[in-house]
């Protein structure tokens, strides 16, 4: 059911973004060159921080899948209702997450849908809109993309990692906070990137891709489904003081076992 509503959103974004006619899993034609969305209907929602129709037409979608097929359940997200997710089943979704890079026709965008149980994360999909692929994860099953298990990368020597982020581009008063974590953790690494797509971030983790990910400011529908991939495929997912993260507003480390203790130590000024 979460799979049927992130297909339904992210054949809608594909359309609306440039990527026309084509439908999930159609690789016979190639993406336009630029979006068709144009910045002329953009709107602020703060500092650094977009919605668009386009966002709140995509979560209307979901809700109209999920709660057709799980009558009584509640829809969390963003654009709809950022309410309580500790009670009952719970849909977790962010029907854009990339917004900005979605604007610009940055293919780094994707729908993130997670369902969680009396406050437990029990299923996960993130939909790659430009890539056109699916992961899904489900508590206590693993995490997968299409038919292929995932498992988080073997490396333990922070030289050898390549590692996400993301920078607290709503809450500037942050920014020299994670300078400071930033600093100390470039020189030591094989790299940091920054995509603009938390959740595919953390799906790059779980596929092994990154060997760790951290950021100052996120909410649950940024991370949710992205935080079951990467425990599903073996790595750790915590808030800064180590404890478990995921369903609430906050930082979050994430990585393989090795790195995630490396990159939490390292962020907090541990040796």
């Amino acid at each position: 059911m979460a799979a049927e509503a992130a297909y339904r959103a992210g054949e809608y974004i594909g359309t609306v973004g440039g990527w026309d006619g084509r439908t999930a899993g159609d690789t016979s034609s190639p993406p336009t060159v630029q979006p068709s969305y144009r910045p002329t209907t953009w709107e602020s929602k703060g500092h650094h921080d977009w919605v668009t129709e386009v966002d709140r037409h995509a979560e209307l979608l979901i809700r109209e899948v999920l709660l057709r097929g799980a009558p009584g359940s509640t829809v969390v997200g963003e654009e709809l209702n950022p309410g309580a997710i500790e009670s009952g089943l719970v849909w977790i979704v962010d029907p854009l997450d990339g917004t900005t890079n979605f604007l610009h026709g940055y293919p780094q965008y994707s729908v993130s849908i997670a369902a969680a149980v009396d406050g437990v994360l029990e299923a996960a999909v993130i939909l790659d809109v430009p890539r056109e692929c699916i992961y899904g994860a489900v508590r206590g099953k693993g995490a997968w993309l299409g038919d292929t298990r995932l498992r988080v990368s073997e490396i333990t020597n922070p030289a050898h990692a390549l590692l996400g982020t993301g920078y607290p581009f709503k809450q500037l008063e942050e920014l020299d906070r994670y300078l400071e974590q930033f600093r100390k953790i470039l020189p030591l690494t094989s790299g940091v990137r920054r995509a603009g797509s938390a959740a595919l971030d953390l799906a790059d983790v779980a596929a092994g891709r990154l060997d760790g990910f951290w950021e100052l400011v996120l909410a649950p529908w940024d991370v949710a489904a992205g935080v079951l991939l990467v425990r599903e495929a073996g790595g750790v997912v915590t808030d800064l003081q180590g404890l478990e993260a995921g369903l609430a507003h906050g930082p979050i480390v994430a990585g393989n076992p090795a790195v995630h203790a490396w990159l939490l130590r390292t962020v907090n000024g541990e040796r």
